[in-house]
């Protein structure tokens, strides 16, 4: 059934899109906090552990948000690792462990990588 939420089929497919590439660079910048998370280390672990755990955490919080949101435009939620990374924006780098700066400087990199994208495509 589709919903009546007054938005043309147009709007809600472009709604849609933009939703499912949100979806996937919030899932792929979660798994990159999760992964600095686990792997930081140096004289700030115990403060950047607990940093990045509260980060990871309003992630989990907002993928949710934005997979029930793609839902209630009549769209579907991607959830495999596949389309995650099929569609992400943000990129990861496997086999990589950065010092924790750099672990700062690449996350912040990617919340305004997804703000940018955001504004594109509104």
């Amino acid at each position: 059934m589709k919903p009546n939420i007054g938005m043309t089929d147009k709007d809600r497919d472009g709604v849609g899109k933009a939703l499912t590439a949100l979806l996937a660079d919030e899932y792929v910048l979660y798994t990159k906090t999760r992964n600095y998370h686990w792997n930081v280390v140096g004289p700030h672990f115990s403060d950047l552990h607990k940093f990045f755990e509260s980060q990871y955490e309003e992630l989990d919080d907002i993928v949710d948000e934005v997979a029930e949101r793609a839902r209630a435009v009549g769209g579907h939620a991607i959830g495999t690792l596949q389309e995650f990374t099929q569609h992400a924006r943000v990129k990861e780098y496997p086999a990589r462990y950065p010092a924790s700066p750099e672990m700062i400087a690449d996350l912040l990199g990617d919340h305004e990588t997804i703000i940018r994208q955001l504004r594109e495509d509104v």
